[in-house]
């Protein structure tokens, strides 16, 4: 029997081809990699960082995003192992690993000597979709953020970030969080509730693909949690991304989170995968 032949290396333009047919295998699971393929069309002066790509007999296998987050595509045990060794040999160090669990927790498990110990290790997120409007009613108040709104809208996404990842966003680097912020403003992927200049609710589309989008960075002002306020306005985020972003809105949220779970399946979320994040 011919032994299999397999290597790693960093995928390029004219890769995008085999490439894309990899990510469709799983649209939903694979839509952050997805939306850095279309944004980049994998010139690394736009990737900030790389995609590697493993393959067996000259096939593209599985792939990797090694950049910022590290983050394994349709990642097979051998190319889990493989594209371990080319992180420790690249001397890769992002600020978080995040993905599929059954991809995640072995990648780890190989580079946690190198890498560790985790900052925080979240290994049970459960990965939610919707695919119809929510049969909640929508809450009319919510609205998209304009650019005008930015110095109202900041500083809630600061405290999000803070209360969500554990660190804060402007340590180090303030004008690339400020300028993401204001980019996702710009592309009119920030969703609110702003009364007397306060934001109550919040909500961003981090990401997006032809086929689907996923919401990132939920917020509920804390003195107004544990009132119903999340899922009518989710929903309301739900119907205008589905109408001008995506069919199909995702998220993922920790599993010790209930309150947030809890919202989201009242809004219609269903639990589809199960992700983890290891936070460095």
């Amino acid at each position: 029997m011919l032994k299999t032949t397999t290597h790693v290396r960093p995928l390029t333009t004219p890769d995008l081809a085999e490439l894309y047919v990899l990510l469709d295998r799983d649209r939903l699971v694979n839509l952050f990699v997805r939306n850095r393929v279309d944004a980049t069309r994998l010139q690394a002066r736009w990737l900030g960082g790389q995609i590697w790509g493993y393959f067996e007999d000259g096939t593209l296998v599985s792939a990797c995003h090694a950049g910022a987050n590290v983050v394994p595509v349709q990642a097979t045990p051998a190319a889990i192992e493989a594209f371990a060794d080319r992180a420790i040999r690249d001397n890769v160090r992002p600020s978080s690993i995040v993905g599929p669990r059954e991809a995640v927790l072995p990648l780890w498990k190989r580079l946690e000597p190198h890498w560790g110990p985790a900052r925080s290790p979240r290994l049970d997120q459960p990965f939610m979709s919707i695919e119809q409007d929510s049969p909640l009613r929508a809450d009319p108040r919510v609205r998209r953020v304009v650019l005008d709104e930015f110095d109202t809208v900041y500083p809630a996404c600061v405290a999000m970030f803070t209360e969500e990842v554990g660190v804060d966003p402007e340590a180090g680097n303030r004008s690339g969080y400020r300028a993401r912020v204001a980019q996702l403003i710009s592309q009119g992927w920030s969703f609110a509730i702003i009364e007397d200049g306060e934001v109550l609710f919040k909500a961003e589309v981090g990401a997006a693909t032809p086929y689907a989008c996923q919401l990132q960075g939920v917020y509920v002002r804390p003195d107004l949690r544990g009132r119903g306020l999340a899922a009518p306005a989710l929903a309301a985020v739900v119907r205008e991304v589905r109408a001008t972003v995506a069919p199909i809105v995702t998220l993922y949220v920790n599993d010790h989170n209930l309150a947030a779970r809890r919202a989201y399946e009242r809004v219609g979320f269903e639990h589809i995968a199960t992700f983890a994040s290891i936070l460095l």
